[in-house]
């Protein structure tokens, strides 16, 4: 089991470039809403927002063994979650630019943006975030999908 801010810190070490404060605030947003034997198996830090000059909404983005978590500690008080089950998961996008990348997560309901993302991680994060998804889907096939 991977403590989240230790997770965190190391991506932060290995991809420098990545715009993110207060990720200790953050992680606790996420440890707070963890299931009962679920445990974090990747972690990041991103803006949550398609602004490449807004660097104020800093977000930790944990995979866990059941789903995609997004925390946001909000300054003054309370705090902002994202739960991206696999089920609800429909696509990954990543872009790359001169010195940032960003990768959009498509699901059914909404269309998240996380930006300021070192452009040195971002195949690191599609190969990650792609293979939970794929194995997470071949486990558990989507129910109008039967054969007739």
């Amino acid at each position: 089991m991977t403590n989240i801010y230790d997770a965190v810190a190391s991506f932060k070490r290995a991809y420098p470039k990545t715009i993110g404060w207060r990720y200790r605030k953050h992680c606790s947003v996420v440890e707070r809403h963890l299931n009962l034997g679920e445990y974090i198996q990747y972690a990041f830090i991103a803006q949550k927002n398609d602004n490449l000059l807004n660097i104020f909404q800093s977000a930790v983005v944990a995979l866990t063994n059941e789903r995609i978590l997004i925390g946001r500690k909000r300054l003054i008080f309370g705090y902002n979650l994202d739960s991206i089950t696999p089920d609800l998961f429909n696509d990954l996008k990543v872009v790359s630019n001169i010195i940032w990348g960003k990768v959009y997560i498509d699901t059914i309901k909404e269309f998240i943006t996380l930006s300021n993302i070192d452009k040195r991680a971002l195949p690191e994060i599609e190969t990650v975030i792609t293979a939970f998804m794929m194995d997470q889907k071949k486990k558990y096939p989507e129910a109008g999908l039967k054969e007739k």
